[in-house]
């Protein structure tokens, strides 16, 4: 069954063309012009990723996905038509896992999509992994904190995981970076930095476990 792809922009002409690429792929593409009408599809629809342009009528990017993080974390890609640093870092810290400058090339747009798309495997190392206090059940990409879930988003969990597998060891930005990103990643590393801190935020009390080695990376200590 193809994956659904919901395109929130206003700009009609942007979203047929964004659309046509996406269809010739195989997945199956449903739009909406406005915020309120993508909160409707959402709500009706079985939906596996979120384009979402930030400058729309209604309800803007920003109040859509910080609706939609509430109950769901649907992998969100946003897009901006400017290549402010605080638009980026808004759109991380409200949960969306990726962003594209508009205008985008298609061939690009289409390959952000098919990272947060991929179902590559999470660490084969059984169905759990854990560290001081903190699960993470691979098969349905759960986490909790001592017992009660606790809602990351895809990317989080991606980076999570990576520190788990890795307890004790040090993880430079570089590699980190490749592995949940690739090693094609046009960003920089405010990208890691911003979901690192939206990491801590959520795990709260646990948030100490991950360690910031300076001028090195990050590694997962179980007793910090």
């Amino acid at each position: 069954m193809p994956k659904t792809i919901l395109i929130v922009e206003d700009q009609q002409v942007l979203r047929e063309i964004m659309k046509e690429y996406l269809t010739d792929e195989g997945y199956r593409v449903l739009e909406a012009g406005d915020g309120s009408r993508a909160l409707e599809i959402f709500e009706k629809d079985e939906i596996d990723l979120i384009i979402l342009d930030i400058m729309l009528p209604e309800l803007d990017g920003w109040s859509v996905c910080r609706r939609i993080r509430k109950t769901s974390n649907v992998p969100i890609l946003m897009l901006t038509a400017r290549s402010d640093e605080d638009d980026t870092l808004l759109g991380f810290e409200l949960g969306a896992d990726d962003y594209v400058v508009k205008p985008c090339s298609p061939p690009i747009l289409l390959a952000r999509t098919k990272r947060l798309l991929a179902s590559r495997p999470l660490p084969d190392t059984g169905d759990v992994l854990s560290g001081g206090g903190i699960r993470l059940h691979l098969p349905s990409r759960t986490v909790t904190l001592d017992g009660m879930i606790c809602s990351l988003t895809h990317t989080e969990i991606e980076i999570l995981a990576c520190l788990l597998k890795n307890k004790g060891i040090i993880l430079t930005r570089e590699q980190l970076i490749s592995k949940i990103w690739g090693y094609d990643f046009t960003g920089d590393d405010r990208t890691l930095s911003s979901h690192i801190r939206n990491l801590r935020f959520k795990l709260g009390a646990h948030a100490n476990r991950i360690v910031t080695v300076v001028r090195s990376g990050y590694k997962f200590e179980e007793q910090p």
